[in-house]
């Protein structure tokens, strides 16, 4: 390389979206810029009491321009944009939404601005939790297991579960819905100037891990498999894809549109998507057989290894095992918890409910002193507890608690199921619940572990990355405490986004492969955290009372099927009968007779 060459991550999180500006010659964050959405932040088209979390496509377009250009303009403007050759997206998922036959989101439409079935359907969204269960007994009536390689068990997450849910609930959405799509796919779509979905390369990441495709059935699986779950879904398979791409090949290079708009080249490549963990794990230097924890709001948890060695294991229980999805030409495995920062963040909101309701009225301090008190309680009120909770003694009977605070991903996902606290009495303060709750979050990744290392593929390591990796001690000593195994954690704060920018450069032609990629631009380990021998074996019987709570409440507290969604069919079977609810959402929506539950 003869002279500095730049690129630029794009990392689409929960609650904003980052870019980055890298030196493909040796991974230095040359610029970044973070743009909150403005929509997400008010709580627009939300329920969280109803599990519906809703994004809209203006919040992700707005945020691409302004991060990307934000990141030129402190890099230097005209002075670097010539040497800028690619550009890598990765988003949160499944984070699909409806588009119509131009790939357009019908959120952009006129009529459809503020409908919230319009929008990208957010991963931690649970308000299709009857059609997951649905399709994961429909999946038994066929001799081919089409979920074998999602674990066994498909998600109210994932793609097909909120696709069958939105055609269900909104009749608007329903008539002018063309096709379905991730997040991840439809960004590289949009800079590359996408008319036409049948188009548009999607990555071997989302439709792997959550669409059900695979080599094995030649795609997705076939038109009889859906059109026998719901009449709705009648030729949806034919819409959507058969070729799926790995993320170091060209979506395409920047459309004239977007090259003026960020002030860059038409020749800039743009890689194909993926999600946000994958790209992070290759950020964060992932190593074969070990397990590579994004730590955010959710954790996502990457493992890779030689295909040959494991492509006759099937881990039930898991997110998903597709060639490809991490880096190409591996095994790429995917687990996680679908609520681990979450968790603490619920807490603190709990503990700031009075002074959040109070202080805007109090008769003693002005409004402006009321706010700034509530931002300073607000930041230091996670480290006082951590540091508060990290000085209780240990003991095997010290309050314990559930992780399931937005339901179970894996092992063996089931988004229908509570969290608990247990053990209190007068003694439990704030920090002693706190404590139980990081303790549990621990408990659940252990969970994830021993069920790798139970059905064959060891996980001989551990990678920490992400905000809570990089700002808490305290959670990552009792994570290597807990699993009883070294966690390193790695140097860079914005792994996803350095991810999608090793993605960038191998898919510009500056490196051969991923891996030659990752070797340059890597930027190591800062951290490492090793296991204490007699907190251990404490943790390890606490452990017991972690697993025997999780199957009280699995057992005896956990319903059958969401009460938000109890007019909607139960089983694919019952739904093709001819006076079911679905049959005659059909009807309406055939007939121009609208029914929507926004």
């Amino acid at each position: 390389m003869e002279k500095d060459l730049y690129v630029i991550g794009v990392d689409y999180g929960s609650d904003s979206v980052r870019s980055v500006l890298v030196n493909t010659r040796n991974g230095a964050e040359v610029a970044s810029a973070v743009f909150n959405y403005s929509r997400w932040q008010t709580g627009a088209y939300c329920k969280p009491a109803e599990n519906q979390f809703r994004q809209h496509p203006l919040d992700y377009i707005e945020g691409l321009e302004y991060t990307i250009t934000e990141c030129l303009k402190k890099a230097g403007g005209e002075n670097i944009t010539r040497y800028v050759k690619g550009i890598a997206v990765d988003t949160t998922g499944s984070t699909p939404v409806a588009v119509d036959k131009t790939g357009t989101p019908l959120a952009l439409l006129p009529g459809l601005e503020e409908n919230p079935h319009a929008m990208f359907v957010l991963w931690k969204d649970h308000t299709a939790v009857n059609e997951a269960a649905e399709i994961n007994e429909h999946a038994k009536k066929f001799d081919i297991n089409y979920l074998k390689y999602v674990g066994g068990i498909y998600s109210s997450e994932w793609f097909w579960a909120k696709l069958l849910r939105t055609l269900r609930a909104d009749g608007q959405v329903r008539a002018a819905i063309y096709s379905w799509v991730e997040h991840c796919d439809w960004i590289p779509f949009l800079l590359t100037g996408g008319t036409d979905v049948h188009q548009m390369k999607r990555g071997v990441c989302s439709a792997g891990h959550k669409s059900l495709w695979a080599t094995e059935f030649g795609g997705l699986p076939p038109e009889e498999f859906f059109l026998t779950l719901d009449p709705l879904l009648q030729g949806f398979s034919d819409r959507l894809f058969k070729d799926t791409y790995t993320s170091d090949q060209p979506a395409g290079t920047l459309s004239p549109e977007w090259a003026e708009r960020l002030g860059l080249s038409t020749e800039v490549v743009v890689s194909v998507g993926a999600f946000d963990a994958h790209m992070g794990a290759v950020g964060g230097q992932i190593e074969p057989y070990h397990l590579s924890k994004v730590m955010g709001t959710s954790t996502c948890d990457m493992l890779v290894a030689p295909i040959a060695e494991v492509e006759d294991k099937l881990v039930n229980g898991i997110c998903g095992q597709v060639p490809g999805s991490v880096i190409p030409g591996m095994m790429g495995m995917e687990a996680g918890q679908s609520a681990f920062g979450d968790t603490y963040a619920w807490f603190k909101q709990v503990l700031m409910w009075p002074l959040q309701q109070f202080l805007a009225q109090s008769q003693v301090i002005d409004a402006q002193t009321a706010k700034a008190l509530l931002d300073e309680i607000s930041a230091r009120i996670i480290p006082e507890l951590s540091q508060q909770a990290d000085q209780i003694p240990l003991s095997e009977n010290n309050e314990y608690a559930l992780d399931w605070l937005n339901g179970r991903r894996t092992p063996d996902a089931n988004q229908l199921l509570k969290g608990a606290i247990s053990g209190l009495g007068l003694g439990s303060d704030a920090p002693r619940i706190f404590r139980a709750l990081v303790e549990a979050t621990c408990f659940g990744a252990k969970k994830i572990v021993d069920r790798f290392n139970e059905q064959g593929v060891p996980v001989k390591g551990l990678i920490g990355m992400g905000g809570v990796a990089k700002k808490s001690p305290f959670i990552m000593q009792m994570m290597a405490d807990v699993i009883n195994m070294p966690i390193r954690i790695h140097k860079s704060e914005q792994t996803c986004a350095i991810g999608a920018a090793m993605f960038a450069a191998t898919a510009a032609g500056i490196y051969a492969k991923v891996e030659d990629a990752m070797a340059a631009m890597g930027q190591g380990f800062d951290a490492e955290y090793f296991p204490n021998a007699g907190r251990a074996k404490i943790y390890a019987k606490r452990y017991l009372k972690y697993t025997e709570l999780g199957n009280f409440i699995q057992d005896h507290l956990t319903p059958s099927k969401s009460p938000l969604t109890a007019d909607l069919p139960e089983t694919g079977t019952k739904a093709q009968e001819p006076h079911t609810k679905a049959q005659q959402i059909k009807e309406a929506a055939l007939t121009g007779t609208a029914t929507t539950d926004n």
